[in-house]
């Protein structure tokens, strides 16, 4: 038998509220398929599922909140099979979820009625937990709860971001480094190679920044995974953080996965597709879980440098700040130059201020030819 827990969506998540299932008893679900929906403190979020089997029980129901780690639901392994009590189970589970569709009208208590019409909440849209699927007093309670107003979500997101970085600052020793860097060949072949596409296909400066960053942890391995139980683990993979800030207040960073070895055409398509949906409120489990060094562009905001708190249990964090003209003194000359400021933040248990100005430099190095990134 498996286990499903639920994981942990980013280092601010201690809880999650289950929304809703995807599947149900009997189900066959295979690796990466999405079986749940969660609310964090940020976002609904998917989440998927890494193990192969059918499933067996659901133990948590929708509109329960458990810690992370908690039992969710059961599954059988592949050729493993239900003793003849847990058949007659299931298929019961199964019939009850189909029972709905052969009632004319859904089963609603007249409280839960009552009371969803003085909430202003369309019953039609509550999942009920009740006898065949019933509306129960509670389901409406939960209902009206998720539709909890902007600032009472974004008081409980902020009280999950500082515990979070409190947590990291508390328990990583940070050090900080910051460059300017000059973009002048970057700004004049991103105008160029934008002159040649259609405006929906054209780059953001921002993806330039991503490239330089996961092909510098190529080369500087030890600011690219994480430190749990004790010790670093590196990971084989550049899987970004970016950080996004939402509509209602905060910051969110998901990952955009295999970044070194993606085109920035791919980049950039990921990157206008994670910002998408993470405005529309629509992430997977597997982009809050394995980012192994964050992202943070503040440009847009006219910060000039970011000086960031690593995202726990990573090591590393890169913050970009606003493009802008400078005086820069060149050989021997004073003009106007597009520069941006570069820090890091990383975590002196696995890395020196030594291997962290390697490691800006080699991003500054890479930027100056962006036709190689």
């Amino acid at each position: 038998m498996i286990e499903f827990k639920l994981p942990s969506l980013g280092s601010d998540m201690d809880q999650g509220k289950l929304l809703e299932w995807k599947v149900k008893p009997g189900d066959t679900v295979k690796r990466g398929d999405v079986v749940a929906v969660v609310d964090t403190s940020k976002a609904a979020v998917d989440v998927e599922i890494w193990q192969e089997g059918t499933v067996q029980e659901l133990i948590v129901a929708p509109g329960a909140t458990v810690p992370v780690g908690t039992v969710l639901a059961t599954l059988l392994a592949p050729g493993e099979s239900m003793d003849f009590g847990t058949t007659q189970a299931v298929s019961a589970t199964i019939s009850s979820v189909a029972a709905p569709a052969l009632v004319a009208r859904r089963r609603i208590s007249p409280a839960a009625r009552k009371r969803a019409e003085e909430l202003a909440i369309d019953v039609d849209t509550v999942t009920g937990t009740g006898p065949d699927d019933a509306v129960t007093l509670q389901d409406v309670e939960q209902a009206a709860a998720a539709q909890a107003q902007p600032q009472d979500r974004q008081a409980e997101m902020r009280k999950a971001i500082a515990a979070a970085m409190s947590r990291s600052k508390r328990e990583i020793p940070h050090y900080y480094l910051a460059q300017t860097i000059p973009l002048e060949g970057a700004t004049a072949w991103l105008r160029d190679e934008n002159s040649r596409r259609p405006v929906t296909g054209r780059l953001l400066m921002a993806v330039l920044f991503l490239k330089a960053v996961a092909l510098a942890c190529c080369r500087f391995p030890e600011m690219n995974g994480v430190f749990r139980d004790g010790r670093f683990e590196a990971s084989g993979a550049v899987h970004a953080g970016v950080a996004i800030s939402l509509r209602q207040g905060g910051l969110i960073a998901p990952a955009i996965h295999d970044v070194s070895s993606k085109s920035l055409e791919e980049l950039m398509r990921d990157l206008t597709d994670l910002v998408q949906r993470v405005r529309a409120g629509s992430l997977r489990s597997s982009e809050m879980s394995d980012p192994t060094i964050t992202v943070t562009n503040l440009g847009d905001q006219g910060a000039d440098t970011v000086f960031g708190v690593i995202y726990p249990p990573q090591v590393a964090l890169v913050g970009f700040g606003c493009v802008r003209d400078q005086p820069w003194a060149e050989q021997g000359m004073l003009r106007a130059l597009p520069v941006v400021n570069v820090s890091l933040a990383a975590d002196h248990r696995v890395s020196d201020g030594h291997r962290g100005a390697l490691f800006l430099a080699e991003i500054r190095e890479l930027l100056q030819y962006p036709e190689k990134l």
